[in-house]
Parts: structure tokens; C-alpha cells; sequence
């Protein structure tokens, strides 16, 4: 059926729309969900739409594309959950102590002066050249080098400090009334 020119009505298609979304996903939600994320792509296509084709055709090979994008979405999420379920399978959960250190280093990086944890994520973690960080963060590469090296040394610092025994807290060998470690 023919259009006149200009005439984009889709409010007339929506029960041949519904209809084959239904006939579709055989759930009348999903079917309105359905509708609904044809007529949207429908609405930002329409400067692309040729008044000389068939406004119902058109309508419904959108809504056809919908579905079949949303099938394929679907399946390759399943495969990635399932092969993420495979993974988890096989791997253990970290050590306690990995995961105590790890909130530790996290803890001390969000402590650090903004300028300086910015610098230090940007080369550390995103993997930036320093001329690159230095342009986002709007600074000179010696100071950024200057933030990253301060930033470095705090953290640093702080290992020392960790690493440095304390009064008090090494250990003693003990041994047991027959002579033997116990």
C-alpha cells in the first residue's frame, strides 16, 4: 500500500506490528517490548525512509531486524555466561590476604592528592604515554612526571613502612621441654 508523500502514520500499522510481533515471541510482553524498540528505530530512521516504499513494509522489516538483533543478543549472552561459568569453575576464589593487600594498595591510591592519583592512573593503569596524560590532566609532562614520581614514593613509603619490622612483633622460636620445635 502506497503512501502519499510526507505521510508517515505509524499509529495505523500498530496492530499489523503487534500481530507479528506476537506471531514473533509468542509472549504478549515481549511482543509490546518488541513494538516498542521497532518504533523507536523506526522514529530515528525516518529521514531515511523512501515515501515511495511501503510504510507496512518497511515498519515491519524494522521490527523483524528488532527481533532477530535481540535473538542473537541473547544467544551470545547465554554463551558468555556459560563460558564464564566455566572459568569460575576452575579457578579458585583469591587468598584472603590478596584480597586484604589488594584493598590496602586501593585504600592508600585513594588517599593520595588528586592531582597525584590522577597521574598515577592514567600512565599506571590506562597505560598512557606521559605526553597523553599530561594533555588531559592540562599539564606539563615534567609536572605530571613530578605528581607521578610523588605518587610513587608515597606508595612506596608506605611498603617500607609495612616491610620494616616492629618492636615486639617478630617471632621467637619456641622449643618444648625434649628439645623439639613445637
Amino acid at each position: 500500500m502506497k503512501r502519499p508523500s510526507g505521510d508517515f502514520d505509524v499509529i495505523g500499522e500498530l496492530p499489523v506490528l503487534r500481530r507479528y510481533a506476537l506471531a514473533l515471541t509468542r509472549d504478549p510482553s515481549d511482543a509490546e517490548d518488541l513494538v516498542q524498540d521497532a518504533l523507536v528505530r523506526a522514529y530515528d530512521r525516518r529521514a531515511a525512509f523512501d515515501v515511495t516504499r511501503d510504510l507496512r513494509a518497511w515498519l515491519l522489516a524494522i521490527l523483524h531486524n528488532v527481533f532477530v538483533d535481540g535473538v542473537r543478543s541473547r544467544r551470545a549472552e547465554l554463551i558468555r555466561i556459560a563460558a564464564a561459568g566455566e572459568v569460575a569453575a576452575t579457578h579458585e576464589p583469591p587468598a584472603q590476604e590478596h584480597s586484604v593487600r589488594l584493598a590496602e594498595v586501593r585504600a592508600r591510591f585513594q588517599a593520595l592528592p588528586e592531582d597525584q592519583r590522577a597521574a598515577l592512573h592514567l600512565v599506571a593503569v590506562e597505560g598512557l604515554s606521559y605526553a597523553d596524560a599530561a594533555a588531559i590532566v592540562g599539564a606539563p609532562v615534567g609536572t605530571l612526571m613530578s605528581r607521578l614520581a610523588r605518587a610513587r614514593e608515597t606508595l612506596r613509603r608506605h611498603d617500607a613502612d609495612e616491610a620494616r619490622p616492629r618492636p615486639g612483633a617478630h617471632l621467637r622460636i619456641v622449643r618444648g621441654p625434649d628439645g623439639d620445635d613445637g
